[in-house]
């Protein structure tokens, strides 16, 4: 069981890898770059800070422990725990890989891209109001879904790293919005 698992998840990293193009590698290397996320994290903060207003206080700080604890746990814990190479470092893959991007860090297990990208759009698809903000919701889910298959395409990760990678984004997204809801009902210390 466990062979066949590691074979589709190989066949299934040769098969978008091998569907390469130049614009889809300048796409995919774009999205994988941390530098190009500032800009717009930094404009998602200021976006916040405006619709939340004093409850932003709450909100940035359980939204950045979540992304934060998001990339320590796969970068810290999981990573250097399992000891699972990144396919363009497998021996027996390496030469069949196209890496537009070259090799990155020597562990892929799990994706800390899309942890990290998928706890923000899970925490802000529960946070925001129901019914409001469709297009900035679908938005930040494009761009996590985008960000996430760009880690396969690279060569950078297995499937399995970025959907394990997922799922403790998601996890911890749902565990951040609970807390948020439970830290924003309280009511304001007296003075």
């Amino acid at each position: 069981m466990l062979e066949a698992l590691r074979s589709l998840d190989h066949q299934l990293l040769l098969a978008i890898n091998h569907a390469h193009t130049p614009a889809l590698d300048a796409v995919m290397t774009f999205a994988s770059d941390r530098r190009v996320w500032f800009p717009f994290y930094g404009l998602l903060i200021i976006w916040l800070l405006y619709h939340f207003k004093r409850r932003a206080a709450v909100l940035l700080p359980v939204l950045i422990g979540a992304v934060a604890l998001a990339d320590s746990l796969t970068s810290r814990l999981f990573k250097p725990v399992f000891g699972r190479l990144r396919p363009c470092h497998a021996p027996d893959l390496a030469t069949q890989l196209h890496l537009p991007d070259g090799c990155g860090g020597q562990f892929g297990f799990l994706s800390s891209h899309a942890a990290n990208s998928v706890a923000l759009a899970v925490f802000l698809q529960l946070v925001l109001p129901d019914g409001r903000f469709r297009g900035l919701k679908a938005g930040i889910f494009l761009w996590a879904g985008l960000l996430s298959y760009s880690r396969i395409y690279l060569a950078a990760h297995y499937p399995s790293d970025v959907l394990g990678g997922a799922l403790v984004g998601a996890a911890l997204a749902w565990g951040a919005a609970r807390l948020f809801e439970r830290l924003s009902r309280r009511p304001a210390p007296s003075s």
